[in-house]
């Protein structure tokens, strides 16, 4: 089993003058404690599940690149970027670049979008639910279109793309993978089975669901439900009031037992260095968890 850590505050000691430093020593430190992913979420205001609006936001690609100059071998994405922040094109560069400049470790994360207060404050286009997911299944087709060396015109509903040339090519092979957030069952999941690599759903007793809608897509699908990662989005607790290791370690075994390959865990006192020591125990602990309906080979 994976762990993977997302950063979703940088309200911490020290101010903003603090936020590079601090963000350098943790990817530093995630990257030696051998998580296997490092996430931020593409969101330019804070959210309300994490605290006040007005509290410090990095924007999403930057800060990855500043992570990727620090770190060696974490793969790198959002959890994840709503498709209406930026145009297909512009994304293709943009995750493109960070993958070349990273050697090769970028993820693309990928959503719908949710956050209308956000788009409204900063004047971003916030069309209806049912166009977001038009353009979130017309994006997965461009990328993967346009990552596949594919220079020929792109017309949709909503994007045409003359020439979607990408130069240079990613270092991934074959390209970047591609996740994309969130549990609806009808349109999500479905997206999921036809176009993601990943999927990443919320830690809720529902995965085991979840994850059956999704066996059921990609049999709709003819898609090997096996050539999916499952990842899961978690807050577990480490540290703190009744936090421990064996508590985070016991929910990693129950997800692994429901097929759960990556946990990708929110801890909100990440900037203490005694955070990342138990992660460092974590993936000692959990590493070598087989996931349901894996096997050692």
């Amino acid at each position: 089993m994976r762990i993977g850590l997302t950063v979703t505050s940088f309200s911490w000691p020290g101010g903003p003058e603090a936020i590079g430093p601090t963000l350098g020593r943790v990817a530093r430190d995630a990257d030696e404690a051998g998580l296997a992913s490092l996430w931020v979420m593409d969101h330019f205001w804070q959210i309300p599940m994490n605290g006040a609006e007005d509290e410090p936001m990095l924007e999403g690609y930057s800060a990855l690149a500043f992570a990727a100059a620090h770190t060696r071998r974490l793969r790198l994405g959002t959890l994840v970027t709503g498709v209406i922040y930026r145009h297909p094109g512009v994304l293709l560069k943009t995750v493109t670049t960070l993958d070349v400049l990273s050697g090769g470790r970028a993820w693309l994360g990928i959503g719908a979008g949710w956050y209308d207060a956000e788009a409204a404050g900063l004047g971003i286009p916030f069309p209806p639910v049912a166009e977001r997911f038009e353009r979130l299944e017309e994006t997965l087709r461009i990328v993967r279109h346009a990552w596949s060396g594919d220079t020929r015109p792109f017309e949709g509903r909503h994007y045409s793309l003359q020439r979607p040339l990408v130069s240079p090519a990613p270092l991934s092979g074959p390209r970047p993978p591609i996740l994309v957030g969130g549990s609806g069952e009808r349109k999500t999941l479905r997206l999921v089975a036809k176009y993601a690599d990943a999927c990443n759903l919320f830690d809720t007793p529902e995965v085991p669901h979840k994850l059956t809608v999704l066996r059921e897509h990609c049999e709709r699908e003819g898609r090997p439900y096996d050539e999916i990662e499952k990842t899961v989005a978690a807050r577990l607790p480490l540290t703190g009031p009744g936090g421990s290791v064996d508590q985070c370690a016991d929910r990693c075994e129950e997800l692994a037992a429901h097929g759960v390959e990556h946990i990708i865990l929110s801890i909100p006192d990440v900037h203490d260095p005694r955070s990342m020591d138990r992660l460092a125990e974590l993936v000692a602990r959990v590493g070598k968890l087989i996931p349901a309906g894996r096997s050692l080979a």
